[in-house]
């Protein structure tokens, strides 16, 4: 550590400057990145039938493995939805795999190279069949 020419810390001693590697890292949990991606889906998704589960993501990150960028961390995301039916699921889809992946980025600084979307299930809207009973 070299010392700075100017300036004296609290304690009366001279204040010094960290070289980079000494300086330490930030850890941010996989479970922290899955409920971000999972919040993320939920505002891309809008409202969602009543009966219908919340978005979950679960995610994997794997540290220093950012294509292009060397000691980057990358966030894999898989995002599990239930969707209303009938619906676009593709443009659905689309948007969620969007939104998550550029808000993860922005909120945990991270790079997303992949955002899998798994529809787990579909929901009659309302009105669609809903008053003959039975839907086959």
């Amino acid at each position: 550590m070299t010392p700075v020419s100017e300036g004296i810390g609290e304690l009366g001693r001279p204040l010094t400057v960290v070289p980079p590697g000494e300086r330490g890292a930030t850890r941010i949990a996989d479970r922290v990145v899955a409920k971000v991606a999972a919040q993320a889906a939920r505002e891309a998704l809008g409202p969602l039938p009543p009966d219908a589960a919340r978005p979950h993501a679960n995610v994997v990150v794997r540290q220093g493995h950012a294509p292009g960028r060397e000691g980057q961390d990358a966030a894999h995301i898989h995002v599990h939805l239930e969707l209303d039916y009938p619906t676009d699921i593709g443009a659905r889809c689309r948007s969620v795999r969007r939104h998550v992946a550029e808000r993860v980025g922005a909120l945990v600084g991270m790079d997303v190279p992949e955002v899998a979307v798994q529809v787990e299930r579909l929901h009659l809207a309302p009105g669609h069949g809903t008053a003959h009973g039975r839907t086959r």
